[in-house]
Formats: C-alpha cells, structure tokens, sequence
C-alpha cells in the first residue's frame, strides 16, 4: 500500500498538467480506458491459467461482483472527478492538503455512522499525521473554488476507502478491480458524451496519459484492493497520507525543487504518523485469504 502512496504521489503534476490539455472529463475517461486495456494480458492468463484447474472457483461470476464493482467505481469517478476539476483552479500543493485530509475522514465516518471503535495510538496517529501534512502541503493564502473541490475529492475517497473495507474480502482481488476500472471507464463516457461529441487527446497528452493510466489507475487500484483484504480502512487512510510526501520527494529528485525545514517537519510527522497506525490494532471489518483471480 505504501508503493500504492508513491505512485500517487507522482500524479499531481502530471494531472495539473493534463488539465491544461484535456477536460475533466476526457482525462478520466482516456486515463481508465487505458487502464482497462493494461489489465486484458492479466485477466487473459488468469482466465488460462483458472480452465487448467478446474477446481478453481470462477471469480468472475455473480451479480454481486458487478454491484460491488459498480458502486466502488462510482466512488472513484467521484473521487477523480473531483480532484480533476480542483486541480484545474488550485495549486497542486492545496490539492494535496485537502485530498489527504481523508485521513481524518475515514475514522470519523467508522465511528459515527458504524459505531466502530479506535484504538487511542489512531487517534494521537490523527492529529500529528494532520499537522505534517499542514506543513507539508498548506500554502496559505485565501480559499479558492478549487479547495472546496479537493475537500469534496476528501470526502468521497473516504467513502470508497471505508467501502473498499467492506466489500474488498467479497471477491477475487483482479475481477473485483476489473469491474472497478469498467465502471469508471463507463461511468465516464456518460460524462463525456453529456458534454459533446468525445475527441482523441492531442499528441502531448498521450504519453503523461499512458503513466496514469497503466501505473497509476491499473496497478494502483488492484494493489489497493489487495491491501485493503488485510488492513483496516482506517489504518489505511493513515498510509495514504504518505502520497504528499511521496509529491514531495519526487519533486526533489526528479526536478530538484528544494524541501525545507518546514517540509522536512511535516514530512517526519506523516511518517512517525503512519508508524503509530501500524502499532494499532484497528478492528477489520473481514480479513480473509488473497485470492487475484
């Protein structure tokens, strides 16, 4: 989950940069349509590989898994959507502040519309993971259009996170993120046919759309559905803090941007943040056996 952190950490200019190419809604459509076809050779060799052993069970079958599927991914356009949009009208710094503030999201959600219990060392985990990220991330200044739309970004991914807990321990790690990316790919050709004919990207885009969508939809999405069979939402929240910190050293090793006292701060406490949530023993909602295919 952490590697998951690390390559979302490295989209936040790579989507700034893309809104200046492509509508919200074009970008998240070519960004899960590729994300679709880099999972055909995966889902082609676990097919192959499931009809050599008949006794396997066929994870793709039930309406269950599409339901599941569906409503996961309406939580991620919902999610990416509105983080498209923000991104368009605030700084990539802003964006990230208030996307991670997920963090305190999603225990709060557990504990007052699931009535779960969290251990004391999540709630002091809370406080410091927040504080680094205001350091890391927070630019000061007047609030923008664009950091309503991160904080919406903030709360509909706690909502898939929280959903994500629940149903990720249902089906097979590979068909379960399969029908996540369809839904959103789906999904977002709606979108995009409500606002006009769809067009292809212009050449520039198409590389910047390739990382997103085979590294940072495609492999991201099935390593969170596989993480999150085992790790509690709420401690998972807490590992997703570490995606500005991620930003953050990308940015000084592949464009030398220097990090300061204030940054190195705020950085320290997500990761001493991050620690503490593994030292909780966070109530799970299922923890069952990895199944990919």
């Amino acid at each position: 989950m952490i590697a998951v952190t690390c390559l979302w950490g490295s989209t936040f200019a790579v989507v700034k940069t893309l809104g200046q190419l492509l509508p919200a809604a074009d970008l998240i459509f070519w960004r899960f349509l590729i994300a679709s076809v880099a999972l055909l050779p995966l889902v082609a060799w676990t097919r192959r590989n499931a009809a050599r052993t008949p006794r396997t069970p066929d994870g793709w079958r039930g309406r269950s898994l599409w339901r599941d599927g569906f409503l996961l991914g309406a939580w991620l356009i919902a999610g990416y959507g509105t983080q498209t949009i923000a991104l368009q009208t605030t700084s990539a710094n802003r964006a990230a502040f208030f996307t991670a503030l997920s963090v305190v999201l999603v225990p709060l959600w557990l504990v007052f519309a699931q009535r779960r219990r969290m251990p004391g060392t999540l709630w002091l985990a809370l406080p410091l993971a927040v504080a680094g990220l205001a350091l890391l991330s927070w630019e000061g200044g007047a609030l923008v259009t664009g950091d309503a739309w991160a904080l919406a970004c903030a709360v509909t991914y706690a909502g898939f996170i929280v959903t994500l807990e629940r149903m990720a321990g249902r089906h097979a790690a590979l068909p379960f993120t399969v029908t996540q990316v369809l839904s959103v790919t789906a999904l977002a050709l709606v979108w995009l046919l409500l606002g006009g004919a769809p067009s292809l990207p212009p050449a520039a885009a198409w590389g910047p759309l390739l990382y997103l969508g085979v590294a940072a939809t495609a492999l991201t999405t099935l390593l969170q559905t596989i993480g999150q069979r085992s790790v509690s939402a709420a401690e998972a929240s807490l590992i997703y803090a570490l995606e500005p910190v991620t930003a953050t050293a990308f940015s000084f090793v592949l464009i030398g941007e220097q990090v300061g006292l204030r940054g190195a701060l705020g950085g320290a406490l997500v990761v001493v943040a991050t620690v503490l949530s593994q030292r909780a023993d966070a109530p799970h909602a299922e923890t069952p056996s990895v199944q990919v295919e």
